[in-house]
């Protein structure tokens, strides 16, 4: 949150960001941190649903495929919600790198 944003925008843009109750997303299953569908697409996903609160546990799909067929339907709202930075906002791009001292390539020496 911004210091100099109000406290009723800041709260309005968070409930924009939040997933509607019912909305539905895979997860692989065991103790790997989440990853992309590329990464294993054969291996068991875990359906959960969000409650409003909390994502709950919903069911279990064979694969990513699968997964993508029971959660696929919300794909686009959760597309939506990702912020995408203003062109205005953008950090300016850093001074390309420049020696301190002049150097220059030997000559090589005839004979």
């Amino acid at each position: 949150m911004d210091e100099s944003e109000p406290l009723e925008e800041w709260a309005a843009r968070r409930e924009r960001r939040r997933p509607a109750p019912g909305e539905r997303r895979a997860t692989p299953l065991g103790d790997q941190p989440e990853q992309g569908a590329h990464v294993d697409p054969g291996a068991p996903r875990g359906i959960q649903q969000w409650d409003g609160h909390q994502w709950t546990p919903a069911g279990i799909a064979e694969n990513h495929a699968t997964a993508a067929g029971e959660t696929g339907q919300d794909a686009n709202g959760r597309a939506e919600r990702v912020p995408l930075p203003a062109f205005g906002k953008l950090p300016p791009m850093p001074e390309p790198w420049r020696p301190t001292r002049p150097w220059h390539r030997p000559q090589p020496q005839k004979s």
